[in-house]
């Protein structure tokens, strides 16, 4: 047998994803993470499928991976010591950024810190004109003299960005030799070989965020292939990427910043291949696991993509899935504020101690817990039999709240579920307005541990219809890793016109960045067959400060189709700000390639469905918004294609719960999803 592995690594858990290649069946497991010895998880769960499925580790022929290091380090602020050289005169580049406020109406609103101190920026005397043409040649000794200050101030590493060199990066390249020859003990990036864009702000900002995460990134890797050689596993392992691809695990230690969303974007992946097999081509796609819910817009089959999503306090400005990451999730903490507000989140219970109810140590409330005293969750172990759900310990946690506020606790536990729904639904409809979607004729596909749990009632606030849980909801973020293509983006800041006397240099600026793309693609990544390449450029009107991203076709360029390229990009202005203008002139500013390389990936079965009505294994004594119910209990290995239920009901499973609220009807499709209807309208909040 020959298998091909996909590994999430979340907040609570480690899932996996076997997926065998002779047969196409696939195998999961979910272990609990040990922040205290960070990838021994992923040894773990090898273990346990050798002696659970027979899974030799000489049989798997691809592992690819879905990591949280990067975002962890940059949202806790734990990153590497850094310095930066930039050119003189022009060292608060990182201080002045875009000089916007974080929250326009709000008065007492701050921008976040510098990554990268005041007293650790260090000028470079060097000047290179916008034409890429030397107004002043590098000075060798002020990069000496940088050196040693950034050693005096204790930096571990530097960054060097100077201005204009997108255009020519001669001295950012110059400096970095002088720095590795002089201070070979230090990391070292040029902003150039990292995000190689025409604004200083974002460029360097890309190439400080990949140097911050970058220790500790390295270090993770460098420890799971260690290991994996270790457990005798072959293949070189693979990385998810934000943008949605995968690329090869030893890139990650230089290209950090591409994989900081590593494992929410394998979420996305996941969950969109799962709802296109299904015939939903239009979704919301909720990951609910023990921290943070992240939410998708999946549109004819495919993730939306952006630039400048926020990571943290952080903008992320190398293109990645659009996602929205709410902080509340399974293990979110609940808690009450000096003015006897319930509260939800951010800070989680984790995996250690974890809530309540996992009888780990954990004493403080959480949405989990809430679950517990309603009855929604405990009636088997979780997490494939490695948690048992202690009711007791949830309701003497929950208590703590419920004293407090003077209710009952099973009040205050749907008061608890209700307050974390309603800061989804805010959030959500934040990235739905950015769309400009109506979600309504959408389809939610809820996966992660907590998904289904919460999703069909969030779906309810939402006006959506209809709700898919997929066949293992606890692992879908680890089967987006065995769907994900290699994919990579490339940029070059090109400020053209668009008109016939620059379409030669359009032409010229696409096919280097072709010929950057398939040498990636052969020599890094070891492709043989052939790619796909995504053409694409950001323009704007002669005036405008800021640009949009239009699709080109290849075609238009090879016939100096000047109209075409112009009224695509007029048509993506109305999509965005419902007008255009057709007199004006129209500029191409960045020019930018995607490259994809399909690989082989498993095919969900489907067999033809037979309707039958499910028959409940037994009914247990639940609360579903406030009100007592005897829910039917349905084991999720007992129901088959065609099967079909009313809510309130609870499905159980060894990677989640879910749950179906009264005004819900369910039916098992094909492949095995549960297909929850509503049929009643909103009751829950």
């Amino acid at each position: 047998m020959s298998y091909r592995v996909g590994v999430d690594i979340g907040g609570t858990f480690i899932d996996f994803c076997f997926f065998n290649e002779q047969t196409d069946d696939i195998f999961t497991l979910k272990v609990l993470t040990t922040p205290s010895k960070p990838g021994s998880e992923v040894m773990e769960g090898l273990k346990i499928a050798q002696s659970r499925h027979g899974i030799e580790p000489s049989e798997i022929t691809s592992f690819v991976h879905g990591t949280t290091v990067g975002v962890n380090t940059l949202i806790q602020g734990v990153g590497a010591r850094l310095a930066l050289f930039a050119t003189e005169n022009f060292e608060d580049v990182l201080e002045l950024a875009r000089l916007r406020m974080p929250e326009t109406y709000n008065l007492q609103s701050s921008r976040p810190d510098p990554l990268v101190a005041k007293d650790l920026v260090f000028s470079i005397r060097e000047r290179m004109r916008s034409d890429g043409k030397v107004l002043r040649s590098l000075d060798r000794d002020s990069v000496i003299a940088a050196i040693e200050r950034a050693r005096e101030k204790g930096a571990e590493g530097i960054i060097v960005a100077l201005i204009n060199a997108y255009r020519n990066a001669d001295h950012e390249r110059e400096v970095v030799r002088i720095v590795r020859e002089v201070a070979p003990e230090l990391f070292v990036f040029a902003s150039t070989d990292i995000w190689p864009v025409i604004r200083e702000y974002e460029r360097t900002t890309t190439a400080v965020i990949n140097g911050y995460v970058h220790p500790r990134v390295a270090h993770y890797i460098s420890s799971l292939q260690e290991a994996l050689r270790e457990h005798a596993v072959e293949p070189e392992p693979l990385v998810t990427k934000s943008n949605g691809g995968i690329m090869n695990a030893e890139l990650g230690k230089e290209n950090c910043v591409s994989m900081l969303l590593s494992g929410t974007a394998s979420g996305v992946m996941g969950g969109a291949f799962v709802a296109s097999r299904a015939g939903c081509m239009d979704a919301l796609t909720i990951d609910i696991g023990g921290t943070s819910a992240d939410v998708a817009v999946i549109i004819d089959g495919k993730p939306q993509f952006a630039a400048g999503e926020k990571v943290g306090p952080h903008s992320l400005y190398v293109p990645a899935v659009a996602v929205s990451s709410i902080g509340e999730g399974g293990g979110s903490v609940a808690w009450v504020d000096d003015f006897g507000v319930l509260k939800v989140g951010p800070e989680s219970a984790g995996s250690d101690p974890g809530p309540a109810c996992y009888g780990r140590g954990g004493t403080k409330p959480t949405i989990t817990d809430a679950f517990a005293v309603c009855g929604l969750i405990g009636h088997e172990s979780l997490a494939y039999g490695s948690i048992s759900i202690d009711v007791d310990k949830a309701r003497a946690a929950v208590g703590t709240i419920a004293d407090r506020l003077g209710w009952s606790l099973e009040a205050t536990a749907q008061a608890i579920i209700n307050v974390a729904i309603s800061g989804m639904y805010l959030e959500i409809n934040k990235l739905i307005a950015r769309h400009g979607i109506d979600v309504r004729s959408f389809t939610l596909v809820a996966f992660g541990g907590a998904g289904p749990m919460l999703a069909p009632m969030l779906a309810l606030e939402l006006g959506i219809r209809q709700v898919l849980v997929p066949t293992t909801p606890g692992v879908v973020s680890a089967l987006g890793g065995l769907v994900s293509d290699i994919r990579n983006d490339f940029i070059a800041s090109h400020y053209l016109t668009v008109a016939p006397d620059n379409m030669e240099a359009i032409r010229a600026g696409f096919a280097e960045l072709k010929s950057e793309a398939l040498a990636w693609l052969r020599d890094e990544q070891k492709f043989k067959g052939e790619p796909t390449y995504l053409l694409s450029a950001d323009m704007n009107y002669a005036g405008q400060s800021f640009e949009i991203e239009v699709d080109l076709e290849a075609n238009w360029l090879e016939g100096e189709d000047v109209t075409a390229i112009i009224d695509a990009f007029h048509a993506r202005h109305v999509q965005l700000y419902d007008f255009h203008d057709a007199d004006a002139e129209v500029n191409i500013v960045n020019l930018r390639l995607v490259v994809t390389a399909a690989g082989p990936r498993p095919e969900l079965k489907s067999v033809p469905v037979s309707p039958a009505p499910a028959e409940p294994a037994r009914y247990v004594p639940s609360t579903f918004a406030d009100k007592k119910v005897q829910a039917g209990l349905y084991l999720r290995s007992d129901l088959v294609p065609g099967h079909s239920f009313e809510g309130p009901a609870i499905v159980i499973q060894s990677d989640t719960t879910t749950c179906v609220p009264e005004g819900f009807s369910a039916s098992v499709d094909g492949f095995g999803n549960i297909m929850l209807q509503a049929t009643a309208e909103k009751t829950l909040i």
